[in-house]
């Protein structure tokens, strides 16, 4: 594969900024120095000066060709993985999710033939959506067998992938003995239940009801049950999608009382709120997500919990279905609407401008919510995550620069729909390496045929 060799970067550390050379041969970074010098004439040198080097993006919260009544999601592995490439991300957890009584290992060996297309690093989260006799062993062999050390159950969803409380405690009981990692989609399934059949049958259609039926209350009471069952059973939780200022609150309270908790939010419940679902006509369907938008002072309160260290990763939760053939099914019936939208390309560009250049982050959370912390929690660290030599070669060359607007026309995800359309942002990958290719050149995906992800191992 040969050498590459990136000049005068400014590279950000978790303390500052040090500007370094950095020599990559194949796929790791092998020195980081002043004034490294061309190791031989086809050595491929990319001049950073005046720009920022990072570790490439890790996306812990993805759902890409994810199956749905209303087909796959919009973006498979491939038309995933170069948007994220295009938003500085170079690595991606997305989930393996059974059936109620399918086997893990067969669903987790179906899901990485999928995944196979992808040009980034991909691992899994496995999904656990209900629990039979199987489901120790299985879960047991998850960890040893295939580096897999966090398991996602949802609270919402009943009736397809949502678990009850006592699945819950066997599931936590199981993965706890492993010291591994329960994420957990908390919001009261029952209740979004009720009130989805009530406003169904008092003719209540149109997308705003999908946030009504799922109020910020019922995630901040899931919230308060995983961590408290969580303690019980000493089970290392994380907390996805976080959306409210009162779940902050509670998790920031079982963090100072030393419970292994880790949390995350998602750029969307930071910028957006509840009045896209105000939108004419069938505009809104496109915000439908779970957790919904919520209020402005919601979003401040998640701002602070970034700044103070109450989240650890932000995340996209990408997961995005095109308005005309998969969102319309549910055009005379929310329900039917497919949860999700967008988002992966999009993150760092975002946190850049509209966390670190209005003063919500430093420069150094910024990294740390998007590369290193992720890296850290699920098993990638330093593979991943760090500009350390002897780490993987991915790298994300940021132009602090740059002024641009997002948009549906634009972006690289293939989606008909971008929530964050008309958006105006100020710095973008400038170039993103790839496992030592250089894979995005000032806009342009490059050397596709050379890229090829690998599954995550993360024992």
């Amino acid at each position: 594969m040969g050498h590459l060799l990136i000049k005068n970067g400014s590279i950000i550390t978790e303390k500052g900024l040090l500007i370094r050379d950095i020599l990559v041969k194949d796929k790791l970074i092998v020195s980081i120095d002043s004034n490294i010098q061309k190791p031989n004439s086809t050595t491929e040198v990319i001049d950073a000066n005046s720009m920022y080097i990072l570790p490439g993006a890790i996306d812990a919260h993805v759902h890409l060709d994810l199956p749905t009544p209303a087909g796959n999601s919009s973006d498979d592995f491939k038309t995933g993985s170069t948007a994220a490439i295009a938003g500085g991300t170079t690595s991606v957890i997305d989930f393996v999710t059974p059936a109620k009584e399918e086997s893990l290992l067969k669903a987790l060996k179906e899901r990485k033939e999928i995944a196979s297309q992808s040009l980034i690093d991909y691992g899994f989260h496995m999904g656990v959506c209900g629990w039979n006799k199987n489901s120790a062993s299985e879960i047991e062999q998850c960890i040893k067998k295939e580096g897999i050390t966090s398991f996602k159950v949802y609270l919402a969803y009943k009736g397809s992938v949502g678990i009850e409380d006592t699945e819950l405690i066997k599931i936590m009981q199981t993965v706890a003995k492993f010291e591994a990692l329960v994420t957990v989609h908390c919001e009261h399934g029952d209740v979004i239940k009720a009130l989805q059949t009530e406003f169904i049958s008092n003719k209540q259609s149109s997308p705003i009801y999908h946030a009504l039926s799922h109020p910020a209350s019922i995630e901040t009471e899931a919230v308060y049950r995983v961590l408290a069952i969580a303690k019980i059973f000493g089970c290392k939780v994380y907390i996805v999608h976080v959306s409210t200022k009162e779940s902050k609150v509670l998790i920031r309270k079982a963090q100072l009382a030393k419970q292994k908790v880790y949390a995350e939010t998602c750029p969307h419940y930071l910028l957006l709120d509840d009045k896209k679902y105000n939108l004419p006509g069938f505009q809104s369907a496109a915000y439908v997500i779970s957790p919904p938008l919520r209020k402005k002072a919601d979003q401040m309160a998640l701002w602070d919990g970034l700044k103070k260290g109450t989240f650890q990763v932000v995340a996209t939760d990408h997961c995005p279905f095109n308005m005309k053939g998969q969102k319309d099914a549910g055009i005379h019936d929310f329900t039917k609407i497919p949860n999700g939208a967008g988002g992966i390309e999009h993150r760092m560009s975002l946190l850049y401008t509209y966390g670190v250049l209005k003063n919500k982050i430093t420069l150094n959370q910024w990294v740390q919510l998007c590369c290193t912390q992720p890296a850290k929690i699920f098993g990638l660290f330093p593979q991943k995550g760090t500009i350390s030599i002897g780490s993987d070669a991915d790298i994300l060359i940021w132009n602090p620069h740059k002024i641009s607007k997002i948009s549906k026309k634009t972006h690289f995800q293939r989606c008909d729909s971008d929530i964050y359309d008309d958006i105006k942002i100020k710095g973008s990958p400038e170039y993103v390496i790839v496992n030592g290719i250089l894979a995005f050149d000032k806009g342009n995906i490059v050397n596709q045929s050379k890229l090829k992800g690998n599954y995550l191992n993360r024992k």
